[in-house]
């Protein structure tokens, strides 16, 4: 009656209010993942006030979805393939895969069951306010988080990240597809599975699951499996997963997928079909601008991206960082904006921010390392090339590691500068090889200077060295018959 009424309009009356009293604070953060949540933390421990809006875990993706739990699996997996290796080798082994073991150390040691209770403690405990929900920008420094509103002395920073793009295949969403959400968390171990996409994920969990014994088909539509890398790195990832039982199917879209009598049924343009119990949806990530609120500080909501210059800002007062600069969709691109942009709010020594020697690594085994740009990407800029091309089998360290030592070492230089352009290392500890190469792109090394330096011996990183013709010319023939100096020539 009256009394409700009454109770109603006050009810308004507070929520009205609690909207046009804003909170105000040195910095909004837009996002509280990886780099949101590092950025924010650098500036709460410089002093500063900052809100942080987040609707999901705090930490986003990669602790708990992706690089951490991933990379712990995978770690596993590559204990159960090498103790296959003992046999010949070093002794006799036997390996019966548990996969119980390894959910259970996902579940409870490296996500914590998917809780972020000691990410938020630590967040409040440095005096951060945290805001749960989905935060809309309503001004040049204004963000409305459902009923609360924030402002920011300084500025506003979007670090919203990116979801995973699901593809508008017919049939796909009348299935239950799996995300890499359902494939970290998943117990127990499925019999099978198919993966549309062989790029980096889909490799990863592709290889990981069928170590553990599940029967993994690959779905690629490009002509290889890493598209984006070298082309001899397909071929020896291609290779060893097809010895390891992985089908691969290369040059082939998904046309339909459909529930059949026996799981899940993916049909290609091709012609063929493929029967999993789950299905991955490995394709790519995607970012989604439209809720954000850009076009009330004149940012194009629609656009694929946020652009931001070399600073990282988008506008006066706003910047953007990760995913959403469309730089690179790494969590250590992220990171590196995240101190760019703390720096200026905080007043310290500017970063000349230089994303040409930017290093990936595809946890596959072996490893898949990469800095720089790719042939291919050279000739398209028709820069002059040569290429220098060691097989590891006929390094000293691989030839030496017997089993597990697939792989390749491959330098993009640039014949008119004589530096190094791009590199990619293919092989066992290739992401740990890959930073003397990312510091010589990095820092434009002549390559005269690499081929003179001293190479610890025998090393993986000395790879490097033979592929430059550095040493070894003699004695590189007791493992490689074909041996020659370089493929480099001066």
């Amino acid at each position: 009656g009256i009394l409700d009424l009454a109770i109603a309009s006050i009810t308004r009356v507070r929520s009205l209010h609690r909207m046009t009293d804003p909170r105000e604070v040195d910095v909004v953060v837009l996002g509280l993942g990886t780099s949101g949540e590092d950025l924010a933390l650098q500036l709460l421990d410089a002093g500063l006030e900052v809100a942080g809006v987040e609707p999901q875990l705090l930490g986003g993706e990669c602790p708990y979805w992706a690089c951490i739990p991933s990379k712990a699996m995978i770690r596993s997996a590559n204990l159960l393939q090498e103790a296959r290796r003992v046999n010949g080798i070093a002794g006799v082994a036997k390996v019966e895969p548990d996969w119980s073991l390894l959910a259970a150390r996902v579940r409870d040691e490296i996500t914590g069951n998917w809780d972020d209770s000691f990410a938020v403690e630590r967040f409040k405990g440095k005096g951060g306010v945290l805001a749960r929900g989905w935060g809309r920008i309503t001004g040049h420094n204004a963000v409305g988080v459902d009923d609360q509103v924030f402002t920011a002395r300084e500025g506003i920073v979007i670090a919203t990240g990116s979801t995973p793009f699901i593809p508008p295949i017919p049939g796909l969403t009348d299935v239950d597809y799996w995300t890499t959400h359902e494939a970290i968390a998943s117990d127990p171990l499925p019999e099978s599975l198919i993966i549309l996409g062989g790029g980096a994920v889909g490799c990863e969990l592709g290889q990981l699951f069928a170590r553990f014994g599940t029967d993994v088909t690959i779905i690629e539509g490009s002509n290889r499996l890493l598209s984006r890398e070298e082309p001899e790195a397909s071929e020896v990832i291609r290779s060893v997963f097809e010895e390891e039982g992985i089908k691969v199917v290369t040059g082939e879209h998904a046309a339909s997928v459909s529930h059949g009598l026996e799981g899940i049924e993916v049909h290609t343009d091709k012609g063929q079909s493929f029967v999993a119990a789950h299905l991955l949806v490995a394709t790519g990530r995607t970012v989604d601008l439209s809720q954000l609120g850009l076009e009330t500080v004149g940012l194009d909501g629609s656009a694929r991206f946020i652009e931001v210059d070399e600073r990282m800002k988008a506008t006066d007062g706003i910047w953007a960082m990760g995913d959403i600069s469309g730089k690179a969709m790494f969590t250590h691109v992220g990171i590196y904006q995240s101190t760019i942009i703390a720096n200026q709010i905080m007043g310290k020594s500017q970063i000349i921010p230089d994303f040409e020697a930017l290093p990936r690594v595809t946890f596959t085994d072996p490893e898949v390392a990469a800095v720089g740009i790719t042939q291919a990407h050279a000739e398209e800029q028709r820069l002059s090339v040569a290429i220098a091309l060691k097989q590891m089998p006929s390094t000293f360290r691989g030839w030496l590691h017997t089993v597990g030592n697939r792989g390749i070492i491959k330098l993009v230089i640039d014949e008119e500068k004589k530096v190094l352009l791009g590199a990619t290392v293919v092989g066992p500890n290739a992401g740990e090889v890959l930073g003397m190469l990312s510091l010589a792109v990095h820092e434009k090394t002549p390559i005269e200077r690499l081929r003179n330096m001293i190479y610890a011996f025998p090393t993986f990183h000395g790879g490097i060295g033979e592929a430059l013709g550095a040493y070894g010319r003699g004695t590189g023939k007791v493992v490689d018959p074909t041996y020659e100096a370089s493929a480099y020539l001066d």
